[in-house]
């Protein structure tokens, strides 16, 4: 199974790209793509999760050819 990852804003800058393409056997939730993506880097709780551009939780299974895309919280005034 293949899953496409992003991440925006700041996540970018601290993980040091924009995407990466996750080859996964059986099932995974997101938590487990982002610590498979990540190198295990500790998550703050606020880092927000889209699947195919609709937020989702982090115990949110994937699917072959999700995109799966990672933010931080979304501020303005």
């Amino acid at each position: 199974m293949s899953v496409h990852v992003k991440y925006f804003a700041s996540l970018r800058e601290e993980i040091g790209r924009a995407e990466d393409s996750v080859s996964i056997s059986g099932t995974a939730t997101v938590e487990e793509i982002w610590h498979q993506t990540t190198g295990n880097l500790q998550r703050d709780s606020l880092v927000l999760v889209a699947v195919n551009q609709e937020y989702a939780d982090f115990d949110h299974i994937v699917q072959d050819g999700d995109e799966v895309a990672f933010f931080p919280p979304v501020t303005g005034g």
